[in-house]
């Protein structure tokens, strides 16, 4: 595997984010963050921490929020900004979006949307063996499984290859055979930008991370980097 220098640039900077359902009772506060580019970053908390939340804000989706400043790349932006959409992708824990759509047919779509130029088909083909999706590239996403679908979101992600990969509960329907290979995959993935990814299993953040942010009341409690990512010490944040 390609080794790639750490890049100590801010990818991606947040400040002082606030989100809420109800305004009485905000789910982020205070919110601050820096991914730095090229670099592989977990977001653990318990349930309701507001990790969904997060992401789904970042991705431009939750509309009841406040921040005093985004920056991608040293540029002030807003989440629904047309450059910063265009080089992030998301792979929701859920996602029922394009249900009359077949793999083939959906990556298609995302690729012409981000005007990705390159060839991509072997790429694709190497990703669709490597998840064992071969026999589900033209079923419609609607008739699949739910780890099917999950798939078809993952693969396209991959082969996109955005700036910023956003991955929210990745290996939640994922075979064992697709969440180790999913594993490599995120691992190798610094070749190509940032990946944030949100994850209630453990191991996930462990085999895969840089850094571990812990999100509690809201906001970011504790972080943990390679040199210090102790397994019984990110558990122990979490009580």
């Amino acid at each position: 595997m390609k080794r790639i220098t750490q890049d100590t640039t801010n990818l991606v900077s947040i400040r002082n984010l606030c989100a809420w359902y109800d305004r009485e009772q905000r789910i982020l506060s205070e919110f601050s963050l820096d991914l730095q580019a090229h670099e592989t970053v977990g977001l653990i908390g318990l349930n309701g921490a507001g990790k969904t939340t997060f992401i789904r804000t970042l991705s431009g989706l939750h509309e009841k929020f406040w921040v005093e400043c985004i920056c991608y790349r040293d540029s002030t932006v807003s989440f629904r900004d047309d450059g910063f959409k265009k080089n992030r992708y998301t792979v929701f824990a859920e996602d029922d979006s394009f249900q009359y759509f077949t793999f083939r047919e959906y990556l298609a779509y995302v690729m012409t949307a981000y005007q990705v130029k390159r060839a991509y088909e072997e790429e694709a083909a190497a990703l669709v063996k490597g998840f064992h999706f071969e026999e589900y590239t033209d079923t419609l996403i609607r008739d699949l499984s739910t780890g099917n679908q999950k798939k078809v979101f993952l693969i396209t992600a991959f082969v996109l290859r955005p700036a910023l990969l956003l991955l929210d509960e990745p290996v939640n329907g994922l075979d064992f055979q697709s969440t180790e290979f999913l594993y490599q995959l995120i691992q190798g993935y610094k070749e190509h930008g940032t990946v944030l990814f949100s994850s209630h299993i453990l191991e996930s953040i462990t085999l895969t991370c840089d850094r571990v942010l812990v999100l509690e009341k809201g906001k970011i409690s504790r972080t943990f980097d390679r040199d210090h990512m102790d397994a019984e010490a990110i558990r122990s944040s979490l009580v």
